[in-house]
């Protein structure tokens, strides 16, 4: 795709300091995000995966200024946001938005799901008070909440429908990026396909562009064109994700895809068992941060940090021999 991105990550990090010792006499740096480069086109999906704890969330926070980066670039449509003035930015934001992973956590239990989905609107001065309670009657209808209980509070809905509230609310300014943090994992089974396919509407009616955070790989694969992969704070690989599922090209990949249970009883996935835990942020290992859990590990991954390149068309992998997995299935037997 030519042009410009809608959104483009340039270096961000994000680190915090974290006190140690008796009365916090020391303190470390804990590396939440560490240099993470990465785009969204206008209408785009690009899913974001990895285990538990590597910064998925913080990654998206940061994006959305919710946590001040502690370095790096993000620019939406071209701006930079850290050099945007206040009212500047409180513009912009009205053009991205995020839908939380907890429906029951996220919402006001003192408000009404109207004025929930109203209250973005009233921050902004957009409307009338009856023009802006229209306006959230309008969205509850369709994200497929009756607009006859606009007047009910969050305890009064189910999970679902809760973060249908949740997915209105961030509609309610016209936003053209949303990040989606774990919009289906609190949710039923049978719940989550609903959420998903509304969220597949919502995008091919209004232009989305969506950065879908998630553990689950098989539900990043049905929803993005795109998936990037993060481990301890650094994007691994980044390709189509076709492409990325059919082929990876990270030994992290490999196993995170190992790890998927088929749906089919005749065909059998080798696993690829990893050794030991996520190495700590706040003291990660030398070179590739991978590499203590790596089978392929060799001395060069124990003292040089891979950059993020390109060993195919469509494809970034940090990884010095991505070209030994270049053209390998993922492993199956």
């Amino acid at each position: 795709m030519s042009g410009e991105p809608l959104l483009s990550v340039r270096g961000l990090k994000k680190h915090f300091l974290v006190r140690r010792g008796f009365l916090g006499a020391s303190s470390a740096r804990l590396r939440a995000v560490d240099g993470v480069s990465l785009s969204v086109r206008e209408g785009e999906t690009l899913g974001l995966v990895g285990e538990s704890g590597c910064g998925k969330t913080t990654l998206g926070r940061a994006i959305l200024r919710l946590l001040p980066p502690t370095a790096g670039t993000v620019r939406f449509r071209g701006r930079d946001l850290s050099e945007l003035s206040g009212s500047e930015l409180r513009a912009v934001r009205r053009r991205m938005q995020i839908v939380f992973q907890d429906p029951y956590g996220s919402l006001d239990p003192r408000m009404t799901a109207g004025s929930i989905v109203a209250e973005g609107l009233a921050i902004h001065r957009i409307g009338s008070r009856s023009e802006r309670r229209a306006r959230a009657d309008a969205l509850l209808e369709r994200v497929g909440i009756p607009a006859s209980h606009a007047g009910r509070h969050p305890h009064e809905f189910s999970g679902g429908q809760r973060q249908r509230i949740g997915i209105a609310r961030a509609l309610a300014l016209d936003p053209e990026f949303i990040v989606c943090d774990e919009p289906v994992s609190a949710l039923d089974v049978s719940i989550q396909a609903q959420i998903l396919n509304l969220l597949a509407d919502l995008q091919s009616e209004r232009r989305l562009a969506y950065l879908f955070i998630s553990h689950d790989l098989r539900v990043v694969e049905h929803v993005s064109e795109r998936v990037a992969v993060m481990y301890l704070g650094r994007i691994v690989e980044e390709a189509g994700s076709k492409d990325l599922y059919d082929r990876p090209g990270h030994p992290y990949t490999r196993a995170l895809l190992a790890a998927v249970p088929i749906p089919d009883p005749e065909r059998k996935r080798v696993r690829i068992i990893l050794p030991g835990e996520i190495p700590s942020p706040m003291n990660p290992p030398p070179g590739c941060p991978f590499h203590p859990r790596c089978s392929i590990a060799r001395d060069r991954c124990r003292t040089e940090v891979p950059i993020l390149r390109a060993p195919s068309p469509g494809r970034r992998v940090s990884c010095f021999f991505a070209e030994d997995y270049e053209g390998a299935p993922a492993a199956e037997g």
